[in-house]
């Protein structure tokens, strides 16, 4: 049996080292000249800079990736992060940092409320974890329960970190399923060596079992014999298979077989592609001799303008900078109606940066922005088609065919477990 994975960023590696693994004929093509996609290292100044997830893994050393690669015996240390913190007022209510904050713990954001409303809060954390809400999003659920603005604040800023979106983008029934993996699994870790530690594993497994990876090739059509997916174009090519797994997300797949998935009977797919829509985001990539964070986990910035958090990952794993040198990064949601004004967006990222820091010397190492072709996620959480199409043995992995709850990475590795489950039984 023979398989053709097209791109080779996460999901489409996990979905080849899965197969290889499993005993299949692998091939995987990848246009750019790197593997990784989005989720390797970039080598700047001596900064091993990621090419866009952070190099964390939001639920550690057992969450659903680290647990798919142990499955397929990829080799990766992945240490669990100490803590997550929320900086917040001294006096609740003060609009900006120049006039005092704090840090707090995470999981302490209920004593910002009245004690009226923690007792409501730790009523519904308990009730609605069988009874799940569900028909609005984050944001409004929230306002017709607690009336009070921190909330989402701290929820923007929670959904912008992990998932690019206000919490009015999110579907209620969506971050209840977050929170519960969350609990399940633990929060973020950082694999040693950071994206690229995971990638080259995952290279190692595949090289080990037979599988084949071409980059600087481009896949130009996937063609159907009786009725089902059967291979793919590759300049004037033809490469036959018996089962494809796209790792470009539904609509850029859609795109390479346009013609088969024409006609009547696929008409509410191709509706639900035209519904989807990708998410962006700016990172700011910090470098400074002395720690800006102090700690290995994320730190949440609800009154930022912008910012919605940061991490410091030389906290746990010096390697990723030159000696003595520090790596920090922030991420921003960028909101839909100002993708096209990104310099704006980015000043007040660096404005915030330097409120959350006062008298902290840094560099600006590099700003990346990520949105259109290269987005933070291909399609936003809780909105996409899962990871099957409706042509026959072509599948769909990735940041834009990610599983119930996963944030980030993390749902990827349950796209490609769902995924996996559905072809190797």
């Amino acid at each position: 049996m023979k398989a053709i994975i097209i791109g080779a960023g996460l999901g489409g590696l996990l979905s080849a080292a899965r197969l290889s693994k499993a005993g299949y004929e692998v091939e995987v093509y990848e246009r750019l000249p790197i593997t990784g996609g989005r989720f390797t290292n970039l080598n700047y100044k001596g900064f091993q800079l990621s090419s866009g997830a952070f190099h964390i893994l939001p639920h550690g050393p057992s969450g659903p990736l680290a647990q798919f690669l142990n499955e397929i015996g990829a080799n990766v240390e992945i240490v669990r992060s100490e803590t997550t913190t929320v900086r917040v007022p001294l006096k609740k209510g003060i609009p900006d940092y120049g006039k005092g904050f704090k840090d707090i713990s995470f999981s302490d954001f209920s004593t910002l409320l009245s004690h009226k409303d923690r007792l409501k809060i730790a009523f519904l954390i308990v009730s609605t974890r069988k009874n799940r809400p569900s028909g609005f999003t984050l944001q409004t659920w929230l306002r017709t329960q607690v009336k009070d603005e921190w909330l989402v604040k701290f929820a923007d800023a929670f959904c912008g970190w992990a998932l690019s979106l206000r919490s009015d983008e999110v579907p209620v029934e969506e971050i209840f399923e977050i929170i519960e993996n969350m609990y399940r699994f633990g929060g973020p870790g950082v694999p040693i060596g950071g994206c690229k530690g995971v990638i080259d594993a995952l290279e190692s497994v595949i090289a080990t079992y037979g599988g084949k990876i071409h980059t600087g090739t481009e896949v130009l059509k996937i063609f159907m014999e009786g009725g089902k997916a059967a291979g793919v174009l590759i300049g004037e090519e033809v490469h036959k298979a018996d089962l494809i797994v796209s790792n470009l997300g539904h609509v850029a797949t859609a795109c390479l077989c346009e013609e088969a998935l024409s006609g009547e009977k696929n008409s509410g797919y191709l509706q639900k592609l035209e519904t989807l829509k990708p998410s962006a985001g700016i990172k700011i990539c910090l470098a400074a001799d002395e720690p800006l964070v102090g700690h290995t986990g994320v730190l949440l910035t609800p009154y930022a303008k912008r910012v919605n958090g940061i991490d410091e990952v030389t906290q746990v794993d010096p390697g990723l900078a030159p000696p003595g040198k520090h790596l920090t990064m922030s991420h921003q949601y960028v909101a839909p109606e100002n993708v096209k004004n990104l310099e704006a967006e980015i000043e007040l990222g660096l404005q915030d940066l330097k409120e959350i820091f006062p008298g902290k010397k840094y560099e600006v190492l590099l700003i990346q922005s990520y949105h259109d072709s290269w987005p933070v996620n291909r399609a936003a959480s809780g909105t996409d088609p899962g990871n099957e199409t409706p042509i026959p043995g072509l599948y769909v992995v990735g940041d834009g065919a990610k599983g119930r709850g996963g944030i980030e990475v993390e749902g990827v590795a349950l796209g490609v477990t769902a995924t996996m489950k559905k072809i190797l039984g």
